[in-house]
Order: C-alpha cells, then sequence, then structure tokens
C-alpha cells in the first residue's frame, strides 16, 4: 500500500473536490482519500509514503480522448488556415508523412505525453501504423480502429480488410489497451458501412467515435451539396453528391455510446439530437483555429448537458500533444466565460469527463477508482479554493514530479 501526501488535492469529485493537506491511500486503485490527519497518521504508519512536498498538488492522472499518431511525422508539410487546404494537403504528402513515422518516432510521442500528464489516451488509428506502439504503452489506450470508405460498390471489401484490423488490435488486448470502433465522418464512409461498424459497435459494448461538423464547407456539403467540398469530392473521389445530411447521420447513432469530435459547425438542431443521444463531444480548440474551422460554443453544450473532452487532436493540427497546452490554449480562446469556472470544467473534461466517456475507472480520485495519479508542485500558494483549477492549468510544468497508473509509478 502507498500512501501520497500533498498540500492541495484536486478529486475530481463533487462530493470533496478539494482536499488540503490531504493523502491518497493506494494500490492499484484508490483505498481512501482524506485529509483528516488522524488517519493519515494510522495509514504513514503501515503504508509507503511519498511525500508530494510543500505547495504540492495531486489530481487525477490527465485523459487525451481523441488523437492520432499517424500522420505526424513531417507536419512542417502541410497547410494551415483553411480545412480543404490542409486535407489536400495531407493527401498530397501522405507518404512522406508515413515515411517520417516509425516506432521510435510514435514511442517518444508518447513518452513526452506521459511526462506532461496525460495517463490515458484514446488513439484513432486508420491505418494501424501505430498499433504496436500503442499496445506497449504505459498509458492506458482505447485505440479506436477508424473505417473510412466513399465507395459503396466496394463496401464488403473495405469492411472485411477493417475488421483484419480489428481482430489484430484485439490481439493486443491487455488491462491497459483496449480496442474499440472509430467512424472517420458522415462525408467520408458510406451509409451501409456507417450501419455495419455501429453494429459492431453496440456488439461490442465498447465507445464509438466519429468526426463531426469540424468545418464549415463540411456543413455546406452535407446540407446541400455546394461549397468547398464539391470540388475536392469530384476531383479526388468523383463523387458528385453527399451520402446523407448531418442530420440523417446522427440518426444512425440511437443506442450507442459515441463521442462526436470537433461539431465546431454543429447548430443547435445537431446539438439537441447528440444531446439527446447522450452523446459527448471531443473538443480540439487548437486544432480546429488552425484548420480555420471556428469555435465550439462551450455555453450551449452546458445549456444541453452535453459533456465536452478537450483533446488534442494530432500533431497534423497541433504544436503540441500536452493537454496543459490544450487547456491553456481554450482558457484564452473561450471568451466572455466565467474564468475560474471554466478552468474547473477544463478540469473536469481531460479526467471524469473523459473517463467516462471511455469507458475507463479512472479520472477521479476516490475510494474504488484506478490509482492513475499525477502530482507537481506549485510555484507559489493559491489560498482561494476557487482559484486553484485556473493556477493549476496556468502553471503546472512541462513534467510532472509523480505519475502513477494502476498505481505503479511510471
Amino acid at each position: 500500500m502507498n500512501i501520497l501526501l500533498a498540500d492541495t488535492i484536486l478529486t475530481m469529485d463533487p462530493a470533496r473536490p478539494v482536499l488540503r493537506e490531504g493523502a491518497i491511500v493506494f494500490d492499484e486503485n484508490i483505498e481512501e482519500v482524506t485529509d483528516d490527519q488522524a488517519a493519515i497518521e494510522r495509514w504513514r504508519e503501515k503504508a509507503l509514503v511519498i511525500d508530494g512536498g510543500k505547495r504540492s498538488v495531486a489530481l487525477p492522472g490527465l485523459i487525451n480522448a481523441h488523437t492520432h499518431l499517424e500522420f505526424s511525422g513531417a507536419a512542417t508539410e502541410l497547410n494551415y488556415g483553411g480545412f480543404i487546404a490542409w486535407l489536400s494537403s495531407v493527401i498530397e504528402k501522405r507518404e512522406t508523412l508515413v515515411r517520417g513515422l516509425n516506432k521510435a518516432f510514435i514511442d517518444g510521442v508518447l513518452e513526452d505525453m506521459l511526462r506532461g500528464g496525460t495517463t490515458a489516451i484514446g488513439a484513432i488509428s486508420s491505418y494501424g501504423f501505430d498499433l504496436e506502439s500503442l499496445a506497449g504503452a504505459k498509458q492506458r489506450v482505447v485505440y479506436f480502429n477508424e473505417l473510412i470508405g466513399s465507395n459503396p460498390a466496394a463496401a464488403d471489401q473495405i469492411f472485411s480488410a477493417f475488421l483484419d484490423r480489428v481482430a489484430m488490435s484485439d490481439e493486443r488486448r491487455s488491462d491497459r489497451f483496449n480496442s474499440a470502433i472509430a467512424i472517420h465522418s458522415p462525408y467520408s464512409v458510406a451509409p451501409a458501412l456507417v450501419r455495419k461498424a455501429i453494429a459492431l459497435s453496440q456488439n461490442r459494448k465498447t465507445p464509438l467515435s466519429t468526426h463531426f461538423l469540424e468545418s464549415e464547407g463540411e456543413r455546406r456539403w452535407l446540407e446541400s451539396g455546394s461549397g468547398e467540398f464539391k470540388g475536392f469530392f469530384e476531383k479526388a473521389f468523383k463523387l458528385e453528391e453527399p451520402f446523407c445530411s448531418a442530420k440523417e447521420f446522427l440518426s444512425f447513432f440511437a443506442d450507442t455510446k459515441t463521442i462526436f469530435t470537433h461539431c465546431a459547425n454543429a447548430g443547435d438542431e445537431e446539438l439537441d439530437m447528440i444531446g439527446a443521444l447522450g452523446g459527448a463531444i471531443a473538443h480540439c480548440p487548437v486544432s480546429n483555429r488552425l484548420l480555420g474551422c471556428g469555435l465550439l460554443s462551450l455555453e450551449k453544450l452546458k445549456n444541453r448537458e452535453i459533456p465536452y473532452l478537450v483533446a488534442t487532436d494530432g500533431l497534423s493540427s497541433n504544436y503540441s500533444l500536452n493537454l496543459f497546452d490544450e487547456l491553456r490554449s481554450a482558457l484564452l480562446m473561450h471568451e466572455g466565460l466565467d474564468l475560474p469556472l471554466l478552468a474547473r470544467d477544463l478540469l473536469i473534461s481531460v479526467t471524469d469527463a473523459a473517463a467516462k466517456a471511455l469507458g475507463l475507472n479512472c479520472g477521479r480520485l476516490a475510494s474504488g477508482y484506478a490509482a492513475d495519479i499525477i502530482s507537481f508542485k506549485l510555484s507559489g500558494d493559491v489560498s482561494d479554493e476557487a482559484a486553484l483549477p485556473l493556477q493549476v492549468i496556468l502553471r503546472a510544468p512541462s513534467a510532472m514530479e509523480h505519475i502513477f497508473i494502476n498505481g505503479e509509478r511510471v
């Protein structure tokens, strides 16, 4: 048994959000989180003591619910400022991007993420190039095999190859690695394939992920078959009209546990449907800014009680996969929201909310939860508890002092 002492503990448990001069008692799971000094003294006598020190802060390990590690190499070759310009450059530079990707590179990216406090990942994989690294990662991984297929005539062949990838990832299952299903987007997957993938996910009882209404161009294409997507699809895939509307696409997802990623151009009706489906939204503010997609309204999500999960997307549309960097960007982008409350909600989005969306028993420091814990020191005191989440986001270092996953120091 271990006992981690910290000046401040952010539990992400709404019943007891902040403990001062507290302790977390844990082995693989958390036994107790307490600020009762008599209880702490009793535990000190029989557990291995890890003292975070003066001004130390402990909180659940961070969860990056949506990131792509494929196409992360040679990102300087890509074009930013508009979604189609970026997508065209990804297709044009595909071979260069793949050549820049190897196991050593991905392993290094995962280590960087871990040092920055990310202890769990929702990884979106289109081709399986990242399977070996992610199956052996120290972090918890939900590995979303992503289905892409825009040719209805080849649906059976596409799905057969997809099932082969799913089977390969299933073979690597462990206590920290589980495979799941992702559907790329309403513009890139034929409805017959969407339905097959959803049925597969439902049978497996695992989370489901999809990109949805990332750009204004996507919205115009789905609504009227016009805009910049029209020329792109006619040239690249010989498609002259969309497979379905945005609302028709959402209607496929009844009785699923789906993470809808981006939604930066979702309107009130689509958000109402996502809320009714019980979906969550992965919010990638830096990626959306670099690709000219606009900014998701967090206020609209809160009014509909739709949980959101701040995530980084991949290095092909971001400069960093450090979640604290992403949280700081979100703080600056979402003007007009109460800053301390926004900071609190942002931390929840990468801990408790993300764990629930990914089906993980972590993200909260409370009895019975997995002991995924990070700790570091602040440079000064924070007397106002309401300001703690804001100061934690602003002042978190690039590397954590203590990192535990399943109670194991990593």
